[in-house]
């Protein structure tokens, strides 16, 4: 009952400053100024590709002054997308998962693993600016079978859609929810840690959550060029073709790392490397 991931959600001290930082980096595009109730937040919604990037801060007392008061800034949550809110709130009602409605979307009241979610309506839209779309968040999780059989219940999955995945160099076992495949490389990647690499360090840190999303585009070069001229750290990713795939730092979108493929080349490790354009040979490294 998911199409596609819609949208991420991040906590920010200063949104004019994190829209315009967006605005630089992928051309996103300011789409709205509104609130939440429901987060007890102020909101700046931005356009990114055919993905939306909220901007929260807080209120007063709710979940984002929570995150706010616990971590500073970085990744909140994440919204997917449905092709019926009444059929998705009758499946979460059926499976006891309560919810609040709000302007049309529902806002899940409890992130059993980490994950807080929005659920909105199905509505494409053209993208704008220089990525093609944020397909994935990673859910670092104790047991990740346990989270992915959460999940395929209460949204609706289909598990002969998902792709087993496992990295020895950045330390996790987990699975790839793929929504559609292979039409969309949209997903959860739900993880579990092991190691002490990052991924394992932030997990022993902050337990179940969210710890980075992935997008694509068709230029990363272009992207490469205005990190450097924005002086803003990133790294490649290793045992990758040049102009593939790299990773920005945390410290410049505010908390959240993000990950970063060219068009496509995400199906080197999502099930469907014929998919990918990669050359022959090229390690699966994720």
């Amino acid at each position: 009952m998911l199409t596609r991931l819609d949208r991420i959600q991040l906590v920010v001290s200063d949104r004019i400053e994190a829209a315009e930082r967006f605005q630089a980096l992928f051309g996103a595009r300011r789409l709205a100024e509104d609130g939440t109730a429901t987060l007890a937040a102020r909101r700046t919604t931005l356009q990114a590709g055919a993905s939306l990037i909220e901007l929260l801060t807080p209120t007063g007392p709710g979940p984002v002054q929570e995150f706010a008061d616990r971590w500073g800034q970085g990744l909140f949550g994440v919204g997917f997308a449905t092709p019926s809110i009444e059929a998705m709130a009758a499946r979460l009602d059926a499976n006891g998962v309560p919810f609040s409605a709000e302007h049309g979307v529902l806002y899940l009241r409890e992130a059993r693993y980490g994950m807080p979610t929005v659920i909105v309506p199905d509505t494409p839209r053209d993208p704008v600016g220089d990525i093609r779309a944020i397909y994935e968040v990673t859910n670092p999780v104790a047991d990740w079978r346990e989270a992915a059989d959460y999940y395929t219940r209460i949204f609706g999955l289909e598990p002969a859609h998902f792709c087993p995945i496992r990295s020895e160099l950045y330390g996790y076992e987990g699975v790839l929810t793929l929504f559609d495949p292979p039409r969309r490389l949209d997903r959860i990647e739900i993880t579990q840690t092991f190691g002490g690499g990052a991924m394992d360090r932030f997990f022993r840190r902050r337990g179940p959550s969210l710890y980075m999303c992935y997008l694509e585009t068709d230029d990363v070069p272009m992207l490469e060029a205005r990190l450097e001229a924005l002086n803003l750290p990133w790294a490649p990713a290793e045992g990758r073709p040049p102009g593939t795939n790299l990773f920005i730092h945390p410290k410049a979108l505010f908390g959240m790392l993000v990950g970063v493929s060219k068009t496509n080349f995400a199906w080197l490790w999502s099930g469907r490397p014929d998919l990918s354009g990669a050359p022959e040979g090229t390690p699966l490294i994720h």
